[in-house]
């Protein structure tokens, strides 16, 4: 959750004023974003926010390119699902103020690495089954 949802959420956006929490959640979906974390949680590699090297997975473990194809072979260690390329957020505001700026990148690491033979098991249960049908 990015820090304004954390504030709005935190703050309750005034939803007494505003038809209660109806509002307050049609407030934090409209600013829910991706974290864009700052290193791969297995080996700590450093992820700019405009780091084309980055791996997410739908609940947004973030992984280096190698380490989610090499060591990973393209199943989170954390829920199973596949990776995909992490966007960049746009470092200069180009349109409606949706930039790096307004919305920085997470802060806060995560370095768990995955413990590489429980994986092994999760990868042979996987391994005929696609990333978008798990």
């Amino acid at each position: 959750m990015t820090v304004s949802a954390r504030y709005l959420s935190a703050r309750g956006v005034g939803a007494a004023r505003r038809g209660g929490y109806a509002g307050r959640d049609r407030l934090l979906k409209e600013t829910a974003m991706l974290e864009l974390r700052p290193n791969c949680e297995h080996c700590d590699a450093d992820l700019p926010p405009a780091s084309t090297e980055a791996r997410i997975c739908s609940f947004e473990c973030t992984f280096c390119a190698r380490c989610a194809d090499q060591v990973l072979g393209n199943v989170c260690p954390n829920c199973g699902g596949g990776f995909a390329p992490r966007p960049v957020r746009p470092a200069t505001d180009r349109r409606n103020g949706n930039f790096l700026g307004r919305y920085p990148a997470s802060g806060t690491r995560k370095h768990r690495p995955a413990d590489l033979a429980a994986h092994a098991l999760l990868r042979q249960a996987l391994r005929d089954i696609a990333a978008q049908d798990r």
